[in-house]
């Protein structure tokens, strides 16, 4: 029969101190050797470890450390699109994947909410976090960073529209696209659209209007249409209800019914731009001999389409773990300063001189 100092017989959870004692070491000392944050000698960890196996102990119980610490273990992130749509997107996985890195190495957790705020309570009023990263590149922010900041919790913003105390995670949307656009300009393309991230919190589609820009706080969607029309100031846009391929296609069609005689369709994110192809070759149009195409991400589409796409690649994965560093760093009582990313022209295969040129 295994002795109940060392094996709680009663179905009752075993205790670090009951591994401490199978292992030989101080209670302090088995904490450290799972936690990590301490000087344990290898051989002193793997004892520790053997003997958590076999009581068959899972951890320090987390509730126990956040009323020791006075905190959760958690790092939030806050996304306005549901999550079900932002794992169907390869920028927002990719940028998760940097948030996820650079945490889960420092020992924190990661939990994923929506910035929903219909419910009177859980999500965004109650949940259990120690800091916030804010990701507010299609619409406003602002109900998310008032509850969070009412909560005290350390906010983060990523490519968010500039706060006064909110820490900043940017990359250059607006002098990318326009790099974008005078390569377009280059090749002797005058008739240019854009196919816009969503615009308002309803993610409704249809024609940019001067009403509906003037009335959005789509701070990405509104830089990177900024950076097109600083060359094509004329430059119609059609809203995409959100980051897919199947949005891109419905809006490449509305602009090629409206305008004919466009040359060249330029997507706010890599997954629009391959709708608006496939909705170019669906017409008969070859991409780029009767079209170009481009995008903004530079995102693995691998499988997704036979085109090497031109597009505006941000530094996706750099930016995620630059944000989680900044929240680690408030965390710690640490300065914290805005950080900024440079994109970068790629040239592809679905970008040519036009018809007419």
């Amino acid at each position: 029969m295994a002795n109940p100092t060392n094996h709680p017989g009663d179905g009752s959870r075993a205790t670090l101190a009951q591994v401490a004692a199978r292992a030989g070491v101080s209670a302090s000392t088995a904490s450290l050797a799972f936690s990590g944050a301490g000087p344990v000698a290898d051989e002193t960890r793997e004892r520790v470890l053997a003997a958590a196996r076999e009581l068959d102990y899972g951890g320090p119980d987390p509730r126990a450390r956040s009323l020791r610490t006075g905190r959760s273990g958690i790092i939030a992130v806050v996304m306005e699109d549901r999550i079900s749509v932002a794992f169907g997107d390869p920028v927002a996985v990719t940028l998760l994947d940097g948030i996820a890195d650079e945490i889960g190495g420092a020992g924190y957790s990661l939990l994923l909410l929506t910035d929903s705020l219909e419910r009177a309570e859980g999500g965004l009023r109650d949940a259990p976090m120690d800091a916030a990263l804010l990701l507010g590149c299609s619409t406003d922010l602002d109900p998310a960073v008032r509850v969070l900041s009412q909560r005290q919790v350390p906010l983060i913003g990523v490519e968010a529209e500039p706060r006064q105390g909110l820490p900043m995670v940017d990359i250059d949307n607006r002098a990318g696209m326009r790099r974008l656009a005078e390569h377009l300009a280059g090749l002797g393309h005058e008739r240019v659209a854009v196919i816009t991230l969503p615009m308002d919190r309803g993610h409704a589609r249809g024609p940019l209007t001067q009403v509906r820009q003037d009335a959005s706080v789509a701070y990405t969607g509104l830089e990177r249409l900024a950076g097109v029309r600083d060359v094509f100031p004329d430059a119609p846009a059609e809203v995409a209800a959100g980051s897919l391929i199947e949005e891109g296609l419905i809006a490449a069609r509305a602009l090629l019914d409206a305008e004919p005689a466009l040359t060249a369709i330029v997507g706010q994110s890599d997954l629009l731009a391959l709708g608006a192809i496939q909705a170019a070759e669906e017409r008969g149009l070859r991409v780029p001999e009767d079209i170009s195409v481009a995008g903004f991400d530079g995102a693995r589409i691998d499988g997704l389409s036979r085109h090497r796409l031109t597009t505006v690649v941000q530094p996706t994965l750099e930016k995620g773990r630059a944000a989680a560093r900044l929240a680690l760093a408030a965390l710690a009582g640490e300065p914290v300063e805005n950080v900024a990313f440079t994109t970068e022209l790629r040239i592809g295969d679905t970008t040519a001189a036009p018809r007419s040129a």
